[in-house]
């Protein structure tokens, strides 16, 4: 195995840093030219990466504003500060541990996740990265690609395949599924994987994103600008057998969820406005308007197995990604693709260009 990096690592690399919590993270965000670079891997498992394309997810800076520690003036639980936000890349190794034990080497293209935020996130040129939350990059696929088979699929994939029992649909028409949010980074993912499942969808959007969806496999869409996403769902009876939701919206969307979802469904919680709205709604009891079906708060496992499962189903053309304007952003607007993205406007994933080969 090698022990040499692959090429030299500069002292310093452009990113984009975050200083303090407060009163956000993406007020914060500022570029630098000169920040210090990641160290070599510490560890037989680890990898340092040169970072080629980022997307963005709301857990890059939820996270470690909601682990804000009182009294700090932003300091956050999650890493150590300044520290550049993001999870999600597509890259190059650039060395690994002297003890290298795991299947890369310097050179080989990557993808992956990292577990959580950390002091040198993805929108800086270099990371450094476990080998269980990376995989090869399959042949044929983009860095651009690529770098969207992070957060938003994986969780779409696992809010189906972990809480959707398809044994109980043998012989049958598939199960149905609404999801709520079906235009955004999770819900572009969501769709496809739904219908690749047999299930049949309804979904919520804006008028803008009517087409987008129902090209994206949507059975049936109900426009929330114009239509009170709510009643129309009560109107129709106990017929669905699974709810995701991606918006936490309507407020009462949840709590009258017993008229449209059936006994034995499951409510996916994936975004909820805040960590605080979705544990208190996981709590409430019925008597004090909880709702009355299997609520879960999902937050994504950084499996491994799922990374390179979505690599395949990209790969073989059963997925596709969706990129906000259909372009990719760059580096040097990182802080407006932030801001896009807190916005709940984007369009599927925003993906920024980080450096060059």
């Amino acid at each position: 195995m090698s022990s040499t990096t692959h090429s030299p690592i500069p002292p310093t690399m452009k990113s984009w840093l975050y200083s303090s919590t407060q009163p956000s993270v993406i007020s914060n965000l500022s570029f630098t030219a000169s920040a210090p670079s990641p160290p070599l891997p510490s560890y037989a498992n680890q990898l340092l990466i040169k970072v080629f394309t980022t997307s963005l997810n709301p857990a890059d800076h939820k996270v470690p504003q909601h682990a804000t520690i009182p009294f700090t003036g932003g300091r956050t639980l999650i890493c150590g500060l300044p520290a550049s936000p993001g999870l999600d890349f597509a890259g190059k190794i650039v060395s690994v541990h002297p003890k290298n034990r795991t299947e890369f080497e310097p050179g080989q293209l990557v993808y992956g996740c990292l577990a959580r935020p950390r002091t040198f996130g993805t929108t800086g040129e270099y990371i450094l990265a476990d080998a269980n939350d990376v995989a090869h990059l399959p042949e044929g696929v983009s860095v651009d690609d690529a770098a969207c088979l992070g957060v938003a699929v994986r969780t779409a994939y696992q809010s189906l395949k972990n809480y959707l029992d398809l044994s109980k649909f043998e012989g049958g028409s598939g199960p149905r599924v609404f999801i709520n949010g079906g235009s955004g980074g999770c819900g572009v993912f969501a769709i496809q994987i739904a219908k690749m499942l047999g299930c049949q969808v309804t979904t919520t959007c804006s008028g803008r994103n009517i087409e987008l969806v129902r090209d994206l496999g949507a059975d049936e869409i109900i426009d929330y600008t114009t239509t009170n996403v709510t009643e129309t769902l009560k109107t129709k009876g106990l017929v669905y057998d699974h709810v995701i939701d991606h918006i936490g919206l309507p407020g009462n969307l949840y709590a009258e969820c017993h008229h449209f979802l059936k006994p034995s469904g499951v409510w996916v919680q994936v975004g909820a406005g805040s960590i605080l709205t979705a544990f208190w709604r996981a709590i409430t009891p019925r008597f004090l308007g909880g709702g009355r079906r299997w609520f879960v708060p999902l937050m994504m496992a950084n499996s491994k197995e799922d990374l390179v499962e979505v690599g395949n189903l990209l790969k073989e053309g059963k997925l596709r990604t969706v990129k906000d304007g259909n372009r990719v952003w760059e580096f040097g607007d990182v802080k407006k693709a932030y801001e896009l993205l807190a916005s709940g406007r984007a369009r599927g994933k925003i993906v920024i260009r980080v450096a060059e080969d």
